[in-house]
This record gives structure tokens, sequence and C-alpha cells, in this order.
């Protein structure tokens, strides 16, 4: 197998010594984009009204302890979840800002 022609090895940036990393930050950008969907969601159903407040309840706490559990993850790997943002280009960002949704 030949080596990457310069271009393709910039384009590539393949690093052994980082590998890992950027593994795990495409690992976290995937679970955050899902949790941040699930957050959308359970607060539509509030909002509509579907969940009794034992439901409302619950859902709050585990989307807390979610958004615990992927900060202490980030923090594990040198991460920020601001650093799982992917830049789409003209289409904008991947991840919404971090706070609640705008109304």
């Amino acid at each position: 197998m030949s080596a990457p022609s310069g271009a393709a090895a910039q384009r590539l940036r393949t690093d052994a010594d980082t590998v890992e990393r950027d593994l795990a930050k495409l690992v976290l950008t995937v679970v955050e984009l899902l949790r941040q969907l699930m957050e959308r969601q359970a607060l539509h159903r509030v909002d509509k009204g579907d969940l009794t407040e034992e439901q409302e309840e619950r859902v709050g706490m585990t989307l807390m302890i979610l958004q615990q559990r992927m900060e202490e993850m980030c923090a594990s790997h040198d991460l920020r979840l601001e650093d799982l943002n992917l830049d789409l280009g003209p289409l904008g960002t991947l991840l919404s800002p971090a706070g609640p949704p705008a109304q």
C-alpha cells in the first residue's frame, strides 16, 4: 500500500497519537446529538401536556444526569461539549448551542 499524497494526508490528518481522542470525539458528538434530540422531544411532550408530573420529573432528572455524564466523558478525553460541534459549512453547525433551546 502506498503512502497517501501530501494533499490527501493533510485532508485526512491521520495521527497515531490522536486517533483515540478523535474517535472519542466522534462518538461523543453522535451521543450529544442524540441527547439533544431526546431533550427536544421531551420538552415538546411536556409542552403538549402528554406527560404526568411524575414522568416530567423523571425525564428531567434523567436528562440532567445524562448532561453530567456527557461532561464527565468529555473531560476524561480532554474535550469540552463545545468541541463536539461540527461545522457543516453553509448548513451551519450540527449541534444546538449550550443552554435551553430557543422558544
